[in-house]
């Protein structure tokens, strides 16, 4: 027979109540059950294996597509975003985990790095093995394309990964944690939602990596907490990405193809052109080129029939190239650098002189379509790298095998003690090399 509990009043009975959903169904004890359910999945080592990945990559995929119009929907709703711009992620997202698929075996295969002739009977081989469980942190101005491309990475590598959305785009974070485990293995892969309580209390754990993209103030905290744990993290930032234009260009091709990556997602996001530099004498005329672009873009618009006055961006004139150079390699370093120009002189300036991320060169935006080239920041606009093998690559760690056969023992006689002038003369080769000269 169960136990009668008393109780002295209603007080009580709530406080006894609300005290037992709160250690069942708090965010802590939610985020426990999830991290240790994800560790014990990736400790089995289920995930490491390929046919398992390419399912997951493959499942990953079919999510994007079989709910294109519900992902459109969740963001319209968050953001009200253009269907035709969701859109666009979306198949950026199933292209990527189409060749990311079809690729994966090869990634993963151990290599054998070329060794000395003396050590050419040892068996040397280099593992690509998973990191283990990690944290996605992403934010609410692309969230179902900043999720699910790092998630592709952490597949590909047999991870497993809890995903932290933004809570600032709801529908998108309530439609992926529906998602996700209907398409996905929910004990490898798993959704937190929630505020900046669950944020900490996630960055409060041990990963084997966490990635995040968001603004620099909040990559130094997760940076801060991931190094209490000694956790690697990939920090994908932002900064002020600025365009230089060669007044030689063609400036209404420049003011086009400036103004459509100004535009797209309203601005908001992480390679935007942030301000332009152009040669003094050639300023009116960009300006005049920006506005007859910003016409054609939005014919209807009430801006387009007066003068327009709001700052669409802000245009520094300098001098000549060189100081618009000057000017950016002065500043901390963004996670793009555009420049317009047909000549291989400001190529080579910005090279040599300048630090970002990416260089890109006569367009904005389109060199996210380079899924061969790594995406990623330097300095204040992060470190590490994603896209195609680079994200592969960001959540694998390379595990040397060295196997030194039993026979080369009399090789190895010498460097027991007691130590000899003999053994030391033999053992200790580096002073007797020749340096060559520079």
């Amino acid at each position: 027979m169960a136990a009668l509990l008393t109780y002295s009043s209603p007080q009580e009975i709530r406080e006894v109540l609300v005290g037992h959903y709160t250690k069942r169904f708090s965010p802590v004890n939610g985020a426990i059950q999830i991290y240790s359910r994800l560790s014990t999945t990736f400790r089995s080592g289920k995930t490491r294996a390929i046919p398992y990945r390419r399912h997951q990559l493959l499942q990953l995929a079919r999510l994007a597509k079989d709910n294109l119009t519900k992902l459109e929907d969740a963001v319209a709703e968050d953001l009200g975003r253009p269907r035709f711009e969701s859109g666009t992620d979306t198949s950026a997202i199933i292209g990527e985990a189409l060749r990311v698929a079809e690729h994966i075996e090869e990634w993963a295969q151990p290599t054998k790095p070329q060794v000395e002739a003396w050590r050419s009977s040892w068996d040397t081989t280099v593992y690509n093995v998973p990191k283990g469980l990690v944290l996605i942190i992403s934010p609410w101005n692309y969230p179902f394309y900043l999720n699910l491309m790092p998630l592709i990475g952490a597949i590909s590598a047999g991870c497993t990964a809890v995903l932290k959305p933004s809570e600032m785009a709801p529908a998108s974070a309530k439609l992926l944690a529906e998602l996700i485990p209907r398409y996905l293995d929910a004990d490898a892969c798993a959704v937190v939602n929630g505020g900046p309580e669950e944020t900490t209390i996630l960055l409060d754990m041990k990963w084997d990596h966490i990635f995040f993209t968001g603004g620099t103030r909040i990559g130094r905290i997760v940076a801060s907490a991931a190094a209490k744990h000694l956790t690697p993290v990939t920090l994908e930032l932002g900064g002020k990405s600025p365009v230089i234009v060669d007044g030689e260009f063609d400036l209404k091709l420049a003011a086009k193809r400036i103004l459509y990556g100004k535009f797209l997602n309203c601005g908001q996001l992480c390679i935007t052109p942030d301000y332009v530099l152009i040669p003094r004498d050639r300023a009116d005329d960009l300006v005049d080129a920006l506005k007859e672009a910003y016409h054609s873009f939005f014919p209807d618009n009430p801006l387009s029939k007066g003068e327009l006055f709001g700052p669409i961006l802000p245009i520094v004139p300098v001098d000549n190239l060189d100081e618009a150079v000057q000017f950016v390699a002065e500043r901390p370093s963004p996670l793009v650098v555009y420049a317009f120009t047909n000549g291989e002189l400001l190529k080579g300036r910005l090279l040599e002189t300048t630090q970002s991320g990416t260089l890109a060169l006569n367009d904005t935006i389109t060199q996210l379509m380079v899924h061969e080239a790594p995406f990623g920041g330097k300095g204040d606009s992060g470190y590490g790298a994603y896209f195609g093998k680079d994200s592969f690559d960001t959540f694998t760690h390379r595990r040397p095998y060295v196997q030194i056969p039993s026979e080369i023992e009399p090789l190895f006689a010498m460097r027991y003690r007691p130590y000899t002038d003999e053994a030391y003369a033999t053992m200790v080769s580096g002073p007797k090399a020749v340096i060559p000269e520079a």
